[in-house]
């Protein structure tokens, strides 16, 4: 209880940041096709609270909710003022049906609306499958503005591949456990390969999570994954540097 209070008196004081961390194309591994958004709640201190120390209690709370509508927030007023990069902003399904989340989205649309070409929503797979249906309607209606889904953490073991073919989101991001070590552990080998075609029999773009080392970076070139992400790449910064030849997911989605 007192962390999430801690929490809540930070985002009433608007003490939260937005770290970015790149997600490179795998043909050319030094350009970033587009950044992750992570929020970072910030104390009095000043220092970073844990998410893994809050987030899980707030899923189902209304904390949870204003989480959403910060990172969304801060994720289009980043977008309207760098022009030439593209974010991904993480989300819960339950924000779907949050008023404040689709207005603070409403309001930044109808200020510039180039913002929704360069938006991709995350969405994990535990909670894309809390209220399915809901999320199979609001994706095909904010897809038709130009803004494309993500669905994170595929293969964690939540989706039902009926829904999956319903839910027509843009990319998939294959879960870091079946990323790491992937140039010697076989069955990762296997099972990313056979998640990636999934994806691709879909038409979904492929992003592969918690890449570290040059050997599952060389591996995963070779399986034909379109974009990878990792430390081997980059952490999150609140201070990025946006590069002029960053490039845009266009031919791919």
């Amino acid at each position: 209880k007192d962390i999430l209070a801690m929490v809540r008196k930070s985002l009433d004081k608007k003490n939260a940041v937005l770290a970015f961390q790149p997600v490179m194309e795998a043909r050319r591994p030094d350009h970033a096709a587009f950044y992750e958004a992570l929020i970072r709640v910030i104390d009095d201190t000043g220092r970073v609270i844990p998410a893994k120390n809050f987030m899980p209690a707030i899923e189902r709370a209304e904390l949870g909710r204003e989480i959403d509508v910060n990172a969304l927030n801060m994720g289009l007023r980043t977008l309207h003022q760098n022009p030439c990069i593209r974010l991904s902003i993480n989300m819960s399904a339950r924000s779907i049906g949050y008023q404040r989340w689709m207005q603070t989205l409403n309001r930044w649309l109808k200020k510039d609306e180039s913002v929704a070409d360069r938006l991709i929503l995350e969405i994990t797979e535990a909670s894309a499958m809390l209220v399915p249906e809901l999320v199979v309607q609001v994706m095909r209606d904010l897809q038709r503005l130009g803004i494309s889904f993500a669905l994170d953490d595929f293969g964690a073991g939540y989706t039902s591949f009926r829904y999956l073919r319903d839910f027509c989101f843009d990319m998939i991001k294959i879960d870091g456990q079946f990323i790491r070590e992937i140039a010697t552990k076989p069955d990762n080998q296997v099972l990313t390969r056979a998640l990636q075609s999934i994806a691709h029999h879909f038409d979904m773009f492929t992003v592969a999570e918690c890449v570290e080392k040059k050997e599952e970076l060389a591996f995963l070139q070779e399986a034909g994954i379109d974009c990878l992400q990792g430390y081997l790449f980059g952490r999150p910064e609140t201070v990025p540097v946006w590069k002029e030849e960053e490039t845009s997911l266009e031919g791919y989605i």
